[in-house]
This record gives C-alpha cells, sequence and structure tokens, in this order.
C-alpha cells in the first residue's frame, strides 16, 4: 500500500503546482490527501482511540477551513505562526484515548502546521469547486518543486528504509508541498509582510527568552537524550527552548535577526530597537552553542551586505569574509596537527565519507527515500542506532538516497528558487532581500546539519516568493 501511496502522491504533486487549471489543482489536492490517508492507513490498524482523535481532528479542520474560506489572506500568517511548534504529544495504543503527553523531554510532529495547512488546503479546494480560478504557482518555483518531490516519493518503490520513508512523506513531503500550493495562491496585501515581519521576530524574541531561563537555571523544556548526555558531560550547557536540538534552536534565532538586520538595512526600523531586538537574540543564540546556526547568521550578514552595501561595504565584507576564512582554516589545521579529524569535527567526517560510499554504490537513483543512515551504517566497521550515521549534510543526503537525478533536481530547485528570489527582490528590495536571505541561512545550515527538505520553513519561503509574484502580475481590480 505504500508504495501505492508514494506514487498517488507523486502525481498529485504535480497536478497540484503545475497546471494553472482549477480541475487539475483540485485534483492534486485530492491525490495528495489520498496518498496520506493511504500512509496513514499503512502503518497500523484503525482502532476507537484513532477513530476518535480522527472526527476530532476533522472538526478542528472544518472550523479553521471556515475561517480561511472567510479571509484566506489568513492562510500565510497562520503558516509561519505554526511552522515552528511541536506539540509535546505521543500517540499510541498505551494512552487511553490514543494521545498523552510526551515524556523525556520529547516534542511531537507538527501539529498546528499540519492542521493548518490541512485546513487551508480543504479552504482552497472549497473555492477551487465553487469555480474560483487558482492563481498559476511560479514556474521557476512549481516545476522544480513538484519535479523533486514527485522523484523523492517514487524513491520509496526502492528505500530499505519503509517505514521512515513513509513518515517523511506523510508528515512532511506531502504537506509541505500543500502548504506551497495554498500559500503560493493566498493572497498578498500591502500589509502581509509587516504582518510576517513582526510574527518571526517575535517568535525570535519568545525562542530567545524561553532559551536565557534555561541558561539560568539550567533545565530543558524539551530536548534529545544525546543534548542530556552531552550537557552531563560538558564544561558548558546547551539550551534548546522550545525545541528537541540546539541547532534546530538557533537556526530559528538567525531567522529572526535576519530579518532585523534587512529591516534596519532599509531604515524600516530605528536602530536602539534594532540593537536590543538583535542582543536578545544573539544572546539565546550564542547558549545553544551551534556552529551550524553561527555559520549561517555569518553567510546571511555577508549576503546581506554584498547584496544591500554600497562599493566600500562590500569591499568590507570582502575582507572580513577572507580573515575569516584564512583564520578558520589556520586553527583547523593546527588542530590536525595533534586530533585526528574525525575528533575535530566531532565524528562528522566518518558520517560524511560513509555517506559518499553509499553514493559511490548506488550513484544513479541513490537507495531511496530516508535510507542513507541505514545504508551507511550497513558499511560501517562499527554498530550503533542509524541516528549515528546520518550524515548531517543535506546535498550529500541527497546524493546518496536519490542519486545523480535526485542531486540535479535538488540543484535545479535551488537555481529555480533563486531565480525567483531574485525577481521578488528587484520588484521590493526589502522584501525579495529578507526572503532570499532566509533562504541562505537555510541553506548553509543544512550544509552542517541535515533537515533541509523537512524544515517547513524551506518551503514557506518558496510559496511567499511565488505568492507575491503572482499578486505582482495580475492587474489591480477597478473599484
Amino acid at each position: 500500500m505504500a508504495q501505492l501511496a508514494a506514487c498517488v502522491g507523486a502525481v498529485g504533486v504535480v497536478l497540484a503546482l503545475v497546471p494553472p487549471r482549477r480541475e487539475a489543482v483540485l485534483a492534486g489536492l485530492v491525490l495528495i490527501a489520498v496518498a496520506i490517508a493511504l500512509l496513514q492507513g499503512s502503518e497500523s490498524t484503525v482502532t476507537a482511540g484513532r477513530a476518535a482523535l480522527g472526527v476530532f481532528g476533522l472538526v478542528l479542520l472544518a472550523v479553521a477551513a471556515t475561517v480561511f474560506v472567510r479571509w484566506p489572506a489568513l492562510v500565510t500568517p497562520a503558516a509561519l505562526l505554526a511552522a515552528p511548534f511541536r506539540l509535546p504529544l505521543d500517540f499510541g495504543a498505551a494512552h487511553r484515548f490514543y494521545v498523552g503527553l510526551a515524556r523525556g523531554g520529547q516534542v511531537g510532529r507538527l501539529l498546528p502546521l499540519l492542521l493548518v495547512v490541512g485546513a487551508a488546503g480543504l479552504a482552497l479546494a472549497w473555492r477551487l469547486v465553487r469555480g474560483e480560478q487558482p492563481k498559476a504557482v511560479t514556474r521557476a518555483i512549481a516545476i522544480p518543486t513538484s519535479a523533486f518531490v514527485a522523484f523523492a516519493s517514487i524513491s520509496l518503490l526502492w528505500s530499505g528504509s519503509e517505514a521512515a520513508a513513509v513518515s517523511l512523506l506523510e508528515y512532511f513531503m506531502l504537506p509541505f508541498v500543500v502548504l506551497v500550493a495554498v500559500v503560493a495562491r493566498a493572497p498578498f496585501p500591502s500589509w502581509l509582510p509587516r504582518a510576517l515581519a513582526v510574527i518571526a521576530i517575535g517568535l525570535g524574541v519568545l525562542f530567545a527568552a524561553v532559551g536565557l531561563v534555561e541558561e539560568a537555571s539550567h533545565r530543558l523544556l524539551f530536548y534529545s537524550p544525546s543534548v542530556v548526555i552531552g550537557n552531563t558531560y560538558s564544561s558548558f550547557f546547551r539550551v534548546t527552548s522550545l525545541f528537541r536540538d540546539p541547532s534546530i534552536y538557533g537556526l530559528h534565532l538567525v531567522l529572526g535577526i535576519t530579518v532585523v538586520l534587512v529591516l534596519a538595512w532599509y531604515r524600516k526600523i530605528g536602530p536602539w530597537l534594532a540593537c536590543a531586538l538583535v542582543a536578545v537574540m544573539f544572546a539565546g543564540l550564542y547558549f545553544s552553542y551551534s556552529q551550524s546556526s553561527m555559520a549561517a547568521l555569518f553567510a546571511t550578514a555577508l549576503f546581506v551586505a554584498f547584496l544591500a552595501g554600497k562599493r566600500p561595504v562590500r569591499i568590507a565584507a570582502a575582507a572580513v569574509t577572507a580573515v575569516v576564512l584564512a583564520s578558520g582554516t589556520a586553527v583547523a589545521a593546527a588542530k590536525l596537527r595533534t586530533l585526528s579529524t574525525r575528533r575535530v569535527t566531532s565524528d562528522r567526517s566518518q558520517r560524511v565519507e560513509l555517506a559518499a560510499r553509499v553514493f559511490g554504490h548506488h550513484p544513479i537513483a541513490g537507495v531511496g527515500l530516508a535510507d542513507q543512515p541505514h545504508a551507511s551504517k550497513a558499511l560501517a566497521t562499527g554498530g550503533g542506532p542509524p541516528t549515528l550515521f546520518v550524515s548531517h549534510t543535506t546535498p550529500l543526503t541527497v546524493a546518496a538516497e536519490l542519486g545523480v537525478i535526485g542531486l540535479a533536481l535538488y540543484v535545479f530547485f535551488l537555481a529555480g528558487a533563486a531565480r525567483a528570489l531574485e525577481r521578488v527582490r528587484r520588484l521590493d528590495p526589502a522584501l525579495g532581500l529578507t526572503l532570499a536571505a532566509a533562504f541562505v541561512a537555510l541553506i548553509v545550515h543544512s550544509l552542517f546539519y541535515s533537515g533541509f527538505f523537512e524544515d517547513p520553513l524551506t518551503w514557506f519561503v518558496v510559496a511567499v516568493t511565488s505568492s507575491f509574484l503572482a499578486a505582482r502580475a495580475r492587474p489591480p481590480a477597478l473599484s
């Protein structure tokens, strides 16, 4: 059943994004919903608890969908507001009503976002049934996105980790395609950029405040076992805020700081307020001790300076980049003289080497979706759970799981997004640079910490980009 669901989902992805016709978009949304239902059916049997939970979920979806039918412009800010949150809920037959509070610092699925996406999808389907003509998704985004996700879905047919692939499709990739479909077709009123900026900064300040409280109390709200072990045996204490991993927490702070930097550069926010906001978020970022997040912040700040600054600023940014790279190279070389590469990179070098070997053994279409950790483990000399063999490098993970075909589609996706983002920047420099800088932060972070396509903000950025371009392409209605 899972293989059938993957094929149905692949067709639905293409129809939901590429054709501009109302019937095709509606058919695509229906096929994606069918695929998700089939994937859920392949995971477990229906019980009374699951049925009751399903009925409750349908009621919530209907209520939220009614709101989005009446006010479709709320879809975009609602999606951004819900995107980071994972409710600490656990599902299973062990709970009386199939759902209960998670224990041990764990957090659950992206349930708030899935609710928003499902309701927005229902609202869009309802409007399509009633005859509304949908806005076309920008082709530079629609074609690469649908091609990559469709191929990733089909790769479940040869994946050696079917359960993990099913989870990835059911809870991430297929819902995120619906996210693109609904946000890209949502209205883009004049107040939306300001609302999105307020939400992004507000979330960053909230996360930083929680992280600073954790640092002061040395107590984490949510965490993974590896974080607890690291804090126990390290001389420093890593905070996670409302996330289970310091690097994910750090990325959200980087995105908040990025918005403030662009707004300050274009003088859309006062300098003192900008400094205060950046100080709070950077303090929270510091105690995450996330090197990938720091690298993303550095790259994003330079990106903003290069695109928005004049020649002296660009020269200074280039000089800073050269100094930092030279210093980093010197420090790394000094450490390698006394320590092994594995110790210097915290075992990342071994993960990269194993993932590269997996790609070498399956160069055309890879080992299939979600199977890179298991394939790497099979090539390793030591044991351990598959999580110890995640490459933590998105391009390499894509290459290992989807081969040269998937890697080409990944580059195609990045190129299409870059092209669309540049169009936005020419029309609205502040909005375009904010979206582009956020996309750069997501890319750089994904080079050191996997999860680029599992992060809803990746899809949100390209969806907002398409929504803006569609709004500018349509002439304003006559009053």
